[in-house]
């Protein structure tokens, strides 16, 4: 079992395809497994991560128009320190989790043909973002 840290720097608010650097970052250690897992782990509470369609970019615009509805900023939040897209965003985390496993297979992660790796910034402002991945 190995461990690696990365940070993913985001622009703000959105859905960013960050299989290739989980894939770059793990590279060197998969080589050969011929089963395993890898874990990514999100070391924060106003992101997500989700595996999703990762070739038409309208999978990410409608991922925004729905969370914005199921998880409105015009409610009456009380825990708004951060700002009004504070609250939501610590929902919206919970809603995506921060977490994934992925198995691997003949030394490649095994997700499906068109999927992706997605890291879901629910904060508007850029954020540095760290991930602690995990090989089995």
């Amino acid at each position: 079992m190995k461990q690696f840290s990365i940070v993913i720097n985001t622009p703000g608010r959105g859905y960013y395809l960050i299989t290739d650097e989980i894939e770059r970052a793990i590279a060197h250690e998969i080589k050969g497994i011929n089963a395993g897992l890898v874990h990514v782990f999100l070391k924060h509470s106003s992101a997500g991560l989700t595996i999703n369609e990762n070739a038409d970019p309208t999978v990410r615009e409608d991922f925004k128009s729905f969370e914005e509805k199921l998880v409105p900023r015009s409610f009456p939040y009380r825990h708004c320190y951060e700002g009004d897209d504070d609250m939501p965003a610590h929902i919206k985390s919970s809603l995506f989790g921060c977490q994934l496993t992925v198995p691997l297979t003949n030394g490649r992660l095994a997700l499906g043909t068109w999927q992706g790796i997605y890291l879901c910034e629910h904060r508007d402002s850029p954020h540095r973002r760290k991930l602690l991945i995990t090989v089995y």
